[in-house]
């Protein structure tokens, strides 16, 4: 059992939760939490990590499947992100998709994310987009680390089975969608079209911007229409997530009707 914050693990572990550079140079990211690790595909499960009292409550299981490493409370508490430590971890292999993978499929559903900053955010939409039907979610660099722990979190298990990838150059990404047949729609204020005017029945791309500043002007130019969803009272704008939310499902709907 390992007792000490000084151990040389202990210190990877706290290097890897915090740095979003330290994850791409080790090529792994950090999962918390009974469900989350429950939920990991077997293969990419390097290390799991308990705490004393976890090991002791779950006496029964077989946690010798996987290489595990026990910590002190004091010690699990001090790697740990969360205020409340369920008392496990899994050091875990990054998921790498390909550009084709998500727009070389049989009609794609994607979304397209510019400059997202709030972890919250990106995390609902990722699990949002599993249960939508989206194919592939495709970021700009700006966006916040997809592997943050607070992201990893939100998405309640569907980084693992959402395909997504980080474009260097989204205008290019976008332009290779547009000459697969995507059409794509930029969510923004200034959308002639109401959202649920649309046909999103066929090769669909959403395009959703930062929180505060919304899409940047040379992107949303690249879409094909922009599209609002009406508001009454004096509400401008909704939260990017629940603007995302009411796009995929209406797009889903249709999709079901076809």
């Amino acid at each position: 059992m390992i007792t000490s914050t000084s151990n040389a693990k202990v210190k990877e572990l706290v290097q890897l939760q915090k740095s979003s550079r330290r994850r791409r140079e080790q090529s792994v990211f950090i999962v918390e939490g009974s469900r989350m690790c429950g939920e990991i595909p077997g293969d990419l499960i390097i290390e799991r990590y308990v705490s004393e009292t976890y090991m002791q409550q779950h006496a029964n299981q077989d946690l010798n499947s996987i290489k595990t490493e026990v910590l002190a409370d004091r010690v699990f508490a001090h790697v740990s992100d969360t205020k409340t430590p369920q008392g496990i971890l899994c050091v875990v292999k990054m998921i790498i998709y390909t550009a084709d993978e998500i727009i070389n499929v049989s009609n794609p559903f994607i979304l397209i994310l510019d400059g997202l900053q709030d972890p919250g955010n990106l995390g609902t939409i990722f699990r949002t987009a599993e249960a939508a039907g989206v194919s592939g979610i495709i970021m700009s660099r700006e966006c916040v680390d997809i592997y943050n722990p607070k992201v990893i979190r939100s998405t309640m298990g569907s980084i693992y089975r959402m395909p997504f990838k980080y474009a260097d150059d989204l205008a290019g990404m976008i332009g290779r969608m547009k000459d697969r047949g995507v059409q794509i729609y930029a969510a923004h204020l200034d959308g002639r079209c109401s959202y649920d005017e649309a046909d999103y029945s066929q090769k669909t791309a959403f395009m959703l911007g930062n929180e505060g500043n919304g899409l940047r002007r040379e992107i949303a130019d690249l879409a094909d229409a922009c599209i609002q969803i009406p508001m009454h009272g004096e509400v401008e704008s909704l939260n990017v997530a629940v603007a995302g939310t009411v796009l995929m499902f209406e797009a889903a709907r249709q999709r079901r009707r076809k």
